[in-house]
């Protein structure tokens, strides 16, 4: 992968381009859904919103079916068990936070993306945005040191710490910030299973069985299975702020190459991302 990127020049390969196009494809999807939210939808409803729009688009095999969550639940208040993440009759109210996450696969390529927002103005989430851009620096400073993930991971929490806030995708299954993408076949039929895409899951399962064989894992944890640099590859990668009760995060895609360049070894699939562009307004402002 890193000798057919160049970017330096601004061109990525055809495969790199395939990848970006499903992410901003998702990202598109989320800001329009976003704009169409009123008091009163349900968790539901935003979700269905989601897929119908992908839908129309040509999606039509999944990483994860489209979440949604409101007030509250986007920190994970409470969530004990993977059932908790699946979309709720929750209603929407003014002030309320929201965020919205997606993974689509479209024409074997996948993404995996998650966008805050809230309906209305709301304080502590603008906050917790404009604080999540320390994070998306902090990481990609350290991939390309080569920490490895544990090390990584555990910085960012100290970073939450530091910045007051809890760390919330300690709630996800393993505690994960962050999972290995690669491409999907593409087939006729796309079963779902639990939520997920059957192809996708596989995928991940023989990434599992492989970097347990080689001593590395496509989860990124805070446990020992994650004690070694990041793979060569592309992760999908979620650091998650909590704050009484208010959740932001965001969820993109970053490469992984085997070169010796630094700029090269690491780097963000795309810096035109809805929340790097709000970044960019801010120290504008």
């Amino acid at each position: 992968m890193a000798g057919d990127t160049k970017r330096r020049t601004g061109q990525l390969s055809a495969e790199l381009r395939g990848f970006r196009e499903v992410q901003r494809l998702a990202y598109a999807c989320a800001e329009t859904v976003a704009a169409q939210l009123r008091p009163g939808v349900t968790e539901r409803e935003a979700a269905r919103m989601q897929r119908d729009w992908l839908r129309e688009r040509g999606v039509r095999d999944w990483f994860h079916l489209p979440f949604a969550w409101f007030g509250d639940r986007t920190a994970f208040a409470n969530f004990k068990i993977p059932l908790q993440f699946f979309p709720t009759n929750r209603k929407l109210e003014p002030g309320m936070p929201f965020i919205l996450d997606m993974a689509p696969v479209h024409q074997g390529y996948a993404a995996d993306i998650g966008y805050s927002g809230s309906l209305g103005l709301n304080p502590v989430q603008d906050r917790l945005m404009s604080d999540l851009r320390h994070h998306r620096a902090l990481i990609l400073e350290q991939a390309r040191e080569r920490r490895s993930l544990r090390e990584i991971y555990e910085n960012v929490e100290r970073l939450m710490t530091r910045q007051g806030y809890a760390n919330r995708h300690r709630a996800y299954p393993f505690g994960v910030i962050a999972h290995k993408i690669d491409r999907v076949k593409e087939r006729r039929w796309s079963p779902t299973a639990f939520g997920f895409g059957t192809q996708s899951l596989k995928g991940l399962a023989g990434d599992v069985l492989h970097g347990h064989r080689e001593g590395w894992s496509p989860l990124w944890s805070p446990y020992r299975f994650s004690d070694h640099p990041p793979q060569p590859g592309l992760w999908a990668v979620e650091p998650h702020l909590g704050f009484r009760g208010t959740g932001a995060k965001f969820e993109e895609i970053l490469v992984v190459t085997d070169s010796r360049d630094p700029e090269e070894s690491a780097f963000w699939l795309d810096e035109e991302l809805p929340h790097v562009r709000r970044w960019a307004e801010e120290k504008t402002a």
